[in-house]
């Protein structure tokens, strides 16, 4: 099989393959295990540099581990604190943004994201994006604080202009109620 239709991570990973480029700035605004910051770094190559958020230090400490098991940490500087301080962290703007919104996968489920700071860091991150630039969101709404996410999310997005930005949404529409969805917006 040439293509296969997959998960809205997989979707995400592969908009971050065809966008980001050697040299790049790009954010990856919910660090988790490391794995979509591991991707970037290896994108944007030794000219290049990601920013990463995570409000827990864990995830943190997990995603540096694996940047220096590959030998890709002088790529990549990571905060902890939460994604609505992005801006206040990084100058400049960005080529590439992806959120993982939920729960740190392995960690503890009752710390999740909430749609009151995931605002604040999607309205920070339309503003960072170069034109051309792109925005990454996988939502879980299989738990409450995920449901509410993905409500909020679709009337965001439905809000923006179209003359300014380009939204796409994938789900998959036989995975039953609380399936992940991944949404894609480009700026103008």
């Amino acid at each position: 099989m040439a293509y296969e239709l997959r998960s809205a991570r997989f979707l995400a990973s592969e908009v971050r393959q065809a966008c980001v480029q050697e040299g790049d700035t790009v954010i990856d605004a919910t660090l988790g295990n490391g794995h979509d910051a591991l991707e970037l770094a290896s994108l944007v190559g030794e000219r290049g540099h990601v920013y990463g958020f995570d409000v827990q230090p864990d995830a943190v400490e997990r995603s540096w581990t694996r940047m220096k098991a590959s030998g890709l940490e002088s790529r990549c500087t990571f905060f902890a604190t939460g994604h609505e301080h992005m801006q206040e962290t990084v100058s400049g703007p960005v080529k590439y943004i992806c959120f993982n919104l939920g729960w740190l996968p392995g960690g503890d489920k009752s710390i999740t994201t909430h749609w009151k700071t995931t605002s604040m860091a999607l309205s920070q991150a339309l503003d960072m994006l170069l034109p051309g630039g792109v925005l990454s969101v996988c939502v879980y709404p299989g738990h409450e604080a995920g449901a509410e996410e993905l409500r909020e999310i679709q009337l965001f997005f439905s809000a923006l202009r179209p003359q300014e930005f380009n939204c796409l949404r994938q789900t998959f529409l036989n995975a039953g109620p609380g399936s992940p969805e991944c949404y894609i917006v480009q700026k103008q």
